[in-house]
């Protein structure tokens, strides 16, 4: 049978090096291309198709393309004995499709697109498992996204004030009132998609999608689809103030890592240390710094695809259980898996010389030349500490002592799970050096006192040890799980944020909806209200009628009443 999956990642493959090698041409020679496809054109207006090439673009492109190949070649085996295969691969490729469609387009109009497309697909793959679970996270993944589509839609209208919706001709134009507002609508939108707080309920729940879904839409496309936006907008961002979103990314990162620290389900603890590093790109963002956002999104997008590829093999040995107590030992049977997922897990620490070192220490230095207050600081430096600690926790709960919580298992690698891994850990280690060197080919030098310097090694230190102390099972719930329960559900729930999210909004309109349908519908408002007006209405009509279809007879009978009234008088 020929095999599709083999072949379209094939395909995609061979179009990222494509890209790559245009996108190295391009930045190497400050060179971007703007095409405009005028489809057609009546009297003063005219419908056209914009594309815009340049090395931001390409680069990216050329990453999302690289990911979802080797995403399709590891679903090859992943989804071997799936029954809806097919379906499976297409949807994947439409998520792509519309990804590139939102890179390239420097047209509002074309953006949303692309903005909805990621939206509606994304929902198909969360809902792909049909039970409760997946509707209900296909649900609130789509109905937090509408917001951002509303706002996408709402800055088409206001950027048609300006003449056109190539957004990219207006970046440098600067009108307080119309910039204001468009910056506004565009940063609402990008915190929906990436989901920063108070948005970020969505991107834990979403991991109810399949394995290679989760490596590629929440790693290196869905959630970064909102920074790449805000890169795109960062030249109008100069002129405003971002303090106040700047605090919000920062929260996002500080919280989603407190949250994986009290996270047992090995997908939503990855998916909470993606929130941590979008808050990350972010907060890079609103200081000034989209370069350097922009390289961390890159870098990460590797090393995160490589960490879900390897927790689906791993889930797939575990007979399908997520809970990291059952797991243990992995090291002694699945050694090459174990051996990607603790590079991935290193390079998010910013091991030195891993592809995360150079996009995390970059961060780190400039936002301590920056002139922030010390509260930004420390939350930068806790964060540090804190993705260190659930990603060794993470480390020793699965490849530590077995804990004997789980027997049944079946452990395998075969050649389309591994080939996938070893590419991306190729990318993990190198990725960051090469794109470094070429992107930053001069850098700038920034000269810290000691104890400054070491500071991230301070925290990285620390966070390694209390990963260790929280990966010890006797430790962690006899002193967090039954002294400070109500703090272990705050800081485990994402400050209760799924509740904010979900119930704590609907349930008052489910209760006031019944009221007014048990009032409207069955009661009173019924007959006074919905019904009077309609029955007048048809009682003159029904009178009308009657008058025009029998005008003969009505002449007849008033001619005889006016004859009998003449009588009378």
């Amino acid at each position: 049978m020929f095999n599709y999956y083999k072949f379209w990642s094939f395909i995609l493959f061979m179009f990222g090096l494509s890209f790559v090698v245009m996108g190295y041409n391009y930045l190497m020679n400050f060179y971007s291309l703007f095409l405009d496809w005028e489809v057609v054109t009546l009297n003063s207006t005219y419908l056209s198709m914009s594309i815009y090439l340049d090395w931001m673009s390409l680069l990216f492109m050329s990453s999302v393309l690289f990911i979802s190949s080797m995403v399709i070649f590891y679903s090859s085996s992943y989804m071997m004995f799936d029954l809806f295969k097919l379906r499976f691969l297409y949807i994947v490729l439409l998520f792509v499709m519309s990804m590139m469609f939102l890179i390239i387009s420097p047209n509002m109009v074309s953006i949303l697109l692309g903005w909805d497309g990621l939206g509606l697909v994304s929902y198909c793959l969360v809902i792909y498992y049909q039970n409760y679970k997946s509707y209900n996270a296909g649900m609130l993944t789509i109905l937090s996204n509408r917001i951002g589509d509303v706002a996408i839609l709402i800055s088409i209208a206001w950027l048609f004030n300006l003449g056109s919706w190539n957004y990219i001709y207006y970046l440098s134009f600067f009108d307080n009132k119309i910039s204001l507002w468009l910056m506004s609508l565009v940063i609402l939108a990008a915190f929906t998609k990436s989901a920063q707080i108070p948005f970020s309920s969505w991107l834990p729940a979403a991991m109810a999608a399949p394995t290679p879904v989760s490596a590629l839409v929440h790693s290196s496309t869905l959630v970064t689809a909102g920074v790449y936006l805000l890169i795109r907008f960062s030249e109008l961002m100069i002129f405003f103030n971002m303090s106040y979103f700047l605090l919000i990314s920062c929260l996002t990162m500080f919280m989603s890592g407190l949250a994986a620290n009290f996270e047992y389900d090995l997908k939503k603890i990855i998916a909470l240390s993606t929130l941590s590093q979008l808050g990350l790109m972010m907060s890079l963002l609103f200081m000034g710094y989209s370069v350097t956002s922009y390289f961390h999104m890159l870098t990460h997008a590797f090393f995160k695809a490589l960490m879900f590829l390897c927790a689906g093999l791993i889930i797939h040995c575990m007979n399908d259980s997520q809970d990291v107590r059952h797991m243990g030992g992995l090291i002694y049977c699945i050694p090459f898996t174990c051996t990607c997922f603790c590079i991935s897990n290193l390079s998010l620490c910013g091991f030195p010389f891993l592809s995360g070192f150079y996009s995390k220490d970059m961060g780190l230095e400039q936002m301590g030349f920056y002139y922030y207050n010390l509260y930004i600081y420390l939350l930068f430096y806790l964060s540090i500490g804190l993705t260190v600690c659930y990603s060794l926790r993470l480390i020793y709960f699965c490849f530590g002592n077995y804990n004997g919580l789980f027997s049944l298992s079946c452990y395998e690698e075969d050649f389309s799970m591994m080939f996938s891994l070893i590419f991306l850990t190729i990318m993990s280690v190198m990725g960051g050096s090469m794109l470094m060197w070429s992107v930053f080919s001069f850098s700038d030098f920034l000269c810290f006192p000691l104890y400054l310097k070491l500071m991230p090694l301070v925290f990285i230190t620390l966070g390694a040890w209390l990963g260790y102390s929280l990966s010890l099972l006797n430790i962690y719930d006899s002193i967090y799980g039954i002294a400070y329960n109500y703090m272990v559900e705050l800081l485990g729930c994402m400050w209760f944020m799924p509740s904010f999210s979900t119930y704590m909004i609907y349930n008052k309109g489910m209760y006031y909806s019944k009221m007014s349908s048990s009032f409207m519908d069955f009661g009173w408002g019924e007959f006074l209200i919905s019904n009077s007006l309609p029955s007048l209405l048809t009682y003159i009509s029904s009178f009308y009628s009657f008058y025009q279809l029998n005008n003969f007879s009505i002449y007849l009978i008033s001619f005889l009443f006016m004859i009998f009234f003449l009588c009378l008088v």
